[in-house]
């Protein structure tokens, strides 16, 4: 396009009907006027416009050439370059280089199609609008603009060639009305689009009421980019425990565009020359499409070791504590890869810290109550054409209460898939039974520590000869290093599996033999010798390589059985089925005793780490020891030996009922019934060792599954014993149905869970436990990865009210009935109790939220929380109390919705720390 100054060449138009659309009209270049020549090439004449300046209007367009103006009338609009303009009435002045916009006043005298001002990605909504195309400065009256999360109000606006803005008498707000909730009131301030917006003195404006809040200058950063660095303002408070403070300050670095980090800090002035100590926060996201994406989240937290400020109740609870650890941290890391075909996967799952830092410093109720954290890392591999794969893991475990921590490192796994023995030597087949042969191999090799020395006890009940009687936990320390590297346990195994093919047999049976062998290597085993002065025995561990080696056979058969008993096709209920699937299984293995030459006869002293056990002694029982009570493998991980022959054969029996009706919702007829389910599993099952010297008969394990009208679901699981048991209640190798009052079993141990969802949106036929709706967190694109304030939190308004109840009780047969004063029996039922958790809508903007239960054996109320969320538009109210219990307390906030004012809110808490 050439760069002549434009002119209108068109005559002036005539006055058209209103509603009838004017044509598009572009200014041409005068040509005659530049002289244009097709052979010259260089620098041609400048002039004030530089592309075509294109306009339209609905109604009309008025030239007039001596003044060198164009009115445009009804929903016109100009375009040049990057900028449009629309509204009601524009006037281009070609003479001033000027373009001029403002709505149009109706019959009712209200203005319509006020100016709407893009240029380039900023857009101005106004009253009037006045702009130089040539300098691109103009003056905007009455401006709306949206710069990032917020909106800026203005009575008069300037805007210079940069897209700077210099507003006068101006409010900048997030409430995206016209006549906002709240705002920043300022005199004068200025925007740099996408940049940041800069203010004199201000105070904020609630409801068109003034308050004093504010400051003599105001700094407000609108990124362009979806992520920005910046500063993250503290909040203040006073704690009892750490006196005053100001917590999670600090800054938000945008590292690259695959990493965040938030760093974070507080510091509590504590209470005359007592310092309250000092808290750090690092949360670092990243991201890279396509790979992975991941969050590390490191805390540590100085305190004092106790309380500094008194309390000004007067309170004999005992749930003030008294004690801290002054040193706590804690370390959160998860890493999850993006799957992709032959490549391997890293991932990570971390929780790992100081066994109080949650009890001190969380305020999570999740956190502060579980007792268990564990932790896992890991790199595995498929490897490409090959049945191999193979990984590589780590994993922790942590206790909060028993300080026990449990550390494998590392773990190993390489894994062949099963292989068809023909197939894998490509041996021609001819469909015969045997070419259903297949191999598997499995290893898996562990090294684990642990800070807990077990005790040296015998099951048995015969005295030991060194050791503790109780376990020892070794606190986590540098000092402690050479005991906790001497408590390692290393064990490698590796399993053969060979499978013999599934056969049929009679046409309804089911038959799948295999044969396995494992072999098991060890760094270190006991040994054990009887000391006939101390009638004791004695344990010593020897370090070396031992291999252990088992091998097994076994094989199953199974069929399904079905009965239907028909009603007729015109009963609401057709039919009812019965599905009926018995299996027997056999597994046997050969005599692998833990040390047989314990038990040698006579006495042979130039073996005294094998020296012998007398057949007279009695275990409490009053049975002689067996072989397998003396395990040379016990507590150094992995899978020891088997012990003794085995020789089991196991039983299950698993019953399914469906029933058959009509479907009456029908009208089509392509499904006139449906199948309803009765009971959805009722399974048996137990085993019989026959090699077996007492108890051969294993307990009987039942469960049933069902659901009442697709709402009530219930779980009853059990465990039934066939063995008599004297007055202490120790198990005697006698049947009950062989005692005076003969029976065939005794309940040992039961359990019962009922569950029950109450939805008044759900519809019938649907799923009871249906997943709820929820929406994402309205952070950037790594976001901010610890959202300290809870309101944020996406609430889903269209049900009304949901009630979830579940009643829970175990059973656990006491033992029998004790004459012996002083000593009571064990309970019954030693859990029963109900849980109930949802949410109330009171309005269409108001939600409640609770969690609670009741224990009926200690008649107490369990944890109970009540949470409510209330819609301001641009603000929101959220609150949680917990009436009860250790961590009681509530926490009420009120702030902007807007990531972008965080930090503009109110809170007041009362918790365990500054109760």
């Amino acid at each position: 396009m050439a760069q002549a100054q434009q002119r209108p060449t068109a005559p002036p138009a005539q006055p058209r009907p209103a509603g009838q659309p004017a044509p598009t009209i572009a200014a041409r270049p005068d040509t005659a006027r530049t002289g244009a020549d097709s052979l010259r090439v260089g620098v041609k004449p400048k002039g004030d416009i530089e592309t075509t300046v294109k306009y339209q209007a609905k109604d009309s367009i008025r030239f007039n050439v001596q003044e060198k103006r164009a009115v445009l009338y009804n929903k016109a609009s100009v375009n040049y370059g990057t900028m449009d303009l629309k509204a009601g009435i524009i006037t281009v002045d070609y003479s001033q280089n000027l373009l001029t916009a403002e709505g149009r006043a109706d019959t009712t005298g209200k203005v319509r199609d006020k100016p709407v001002f893009k240029d380039g990605p900023e857009t101005y909504q106004a009253g009037r609008i006045a702009y130089n195309f040539k300098s691109r400065k103009g003056k905007i009256s009455e401006a709306i603009t949206q710069q990032g999360e917020g909106y800026i109000h203005a009575e008069v606006v300037k805007k210079n060639e940069l897209n700077e803005i210099y507003g006068l008498h101006g409010r900048y707000t997030t409430c995206n009305l016209e006549h906002p909730h709240f705002f920043i009131n300022a005199s004068k301030m200025k925007v740099v689009p996408r940049k940041q917006v800069v203010t004199g003195p201000f105070n904020l404006v609630i409801g068109d009421i003034p308050t004093p809040l504010g400051f003599l200058f105001g700094y407000f950063p609108t990124p362009g980019k979806s992520r920005a660095s910046g500063l993250i303002i503290p909040t203040f408070g006073q704690a009892l425990d750490r006196g005053f403070y100001l917590t999670n300050g600090g800054y938000y670095f945008v590292v690259n565009e695959h990493i965040g980090l938030r760093v974070t800090g507080s510091v509590y002035s504590g209470n005359a020359d007592s310092f309250g100590g000092w808290a750090g926060n690092a949360d670092m996201s990243y991201r890279k499409r396509y790979s992975y994406d991941g969050r590390v989240n490191f805390s540590y937290s100085r305190r004092p070791a106790g309380l500094i400020l008194g309390s000004p109740d007067a309170s004999a609870s005992t749930n003030v504590r008294r004690n801290f650890k002054p040193r706590t941290f804690w370390l959160d890391w998860n890493h999850s890869p993006t799957p992709r075909p032959g490549g391997g996967r890293f991932s990570a799952h971390v929780q790992t810290g100081s066994p109080e830092f949650n009890q001190q410093n969380s305020l999570d109720v999740r956190n502060y109550l579980t007792p268990q954290f564990s932790s896992s890392v890991s790199y595995s591999k498929q490897l490409r054409n090959l049945p191999i794969n193979y990984s590589l893991g780590l994993t922790q475990g942590i206790n909060t209460i028993t300080r026990a921590v449990n550390l494998t490192l590392p773990d190993v796994t390489v894994g062949v898939q099963r292989q068809n023995i023909y197939r894998l030597f490509g041996l021609p087949t001819r469909e015969r039974w045997y070419e259903q042969f297949a191999l598997q191999y499995d290893f898996i090799g562990q090294n684990q520590f642990t800070n807990t020395l077990p005790s040296r006890t015998l099951a048995s009940g015969l005295p030991l000869l060194g050791g503790t009687s109780s376990a020892q936990t070794v606190p986590i320390q540098l000092s402690n290093l050479r005991p906790l590297l001497r408590n390692f346990q290393a064990s490698m195994r590796h399993n053969f599996g060979i499978s013999l093919g599934n056969y049929t047999l009679l046409r309804h049976f089911s038959l799948a033999p295999g044969v396995s062998y494992n072999e098991s290597w060890y760094l270190q085993r006991l040994t054990y010798r009887y000391v006939s002065e101390a009638q004791a025995v004695r344990v010593d561990t020897t370090r070396g390589l031992y291999r252990v080696g088992t091998a097994s056979a076994s094989a199953s058969l199974s069929t399904n059985l079905y009965g239907t008993y028909n009603f007729g096709k015109d009963k609401a209920i057709q039919a009812i089925r019965h599905r009926l699937a018995p299996s027997i299984s056999f597994s046997g293995s050969p005599n692998y005793l833990a040390n047989p030459n314990f038990y040698q006869q006579p006495y042979n002293p130039a073996d005294p780490t094998n020296s012998v056990l007398p057949l007279s002694l009695r275990n409490s029982s009053g049975l002689p020891f067996t072989a397998t009570q003396f395990s040379r493998f016990a507590g150094f991980g992995g899978t020891g030996p088997g012990g003794g022959p085995a020789g089991q054969l196991g039983f299950s029996l698993q019953n399914q009922v469906e029933m058959k009706v009509r479907n009456n919702k029908d009208t089509t007829g392509t499904q006139p019934t449906k199948k309803v389910s009765l009971i959805d599993g009722f399974d048996l099952s137990s085993s019989y060792n026959f090699i077996a010297q007492s108890f051969k008969l294993a307990p009987l394990s039942a469960s049933l599954r069902t659901q009442v009208a697709q709402k009530l679901s219930v779980l009853v699981a059990g465990t039934f014993s066939f063995y008599q048991r004297d007055s202490s209640g120790t198990l005697i190798d006698k049947y009950l149905f062989n005692q005076a009052n003969p029976r065939l079993a005794r309940l040992d141990q039961a359990s019962a869970q009922l569950s029950y969802q109450f939805d008044s949106n759900r519809r019938p036929g649907q799923s009871v436990n249906r997943p709820q709706r929820t929406a994402p967190v309205n952070d950037p694109v790594l976001g901010n990865p610890n959202q300290p304030d809870s309101y944020v939190d996406y609430l889903d308004f269209s049900i009304p009210w949901t009630l979830n109840a579940s009643l829970g009780a175990l059973y656990s047969d006491p033992g029998p009935r004790l004459a012996r004063t002083g000593v009571t029996r064990n309970r019954s039922w030693p859990t029963v109790s109900m849980n109930v958790s949802g949410e109330i809508k009171l309005t269409d903007k108001m939600r409640l939220s609770y969690t609670s239960g009741y224990d009926f054996v200690s008649r107490k109320v369990t944890l109970t929380s009540i949470n409510f969320f209330r819609d301001l538009h641009c603000w929101q109210i959220t609150g949680s109390w917990i009436p009860t219990g250790q961590i009681q307390g509530f926490n009420v906030t009120i702030g902007a919705k807007s990531a972008l004012l965080q930090d503009l809110k109110l809170n007041r808490n009362r918790t365990f720390l500054n109760r």
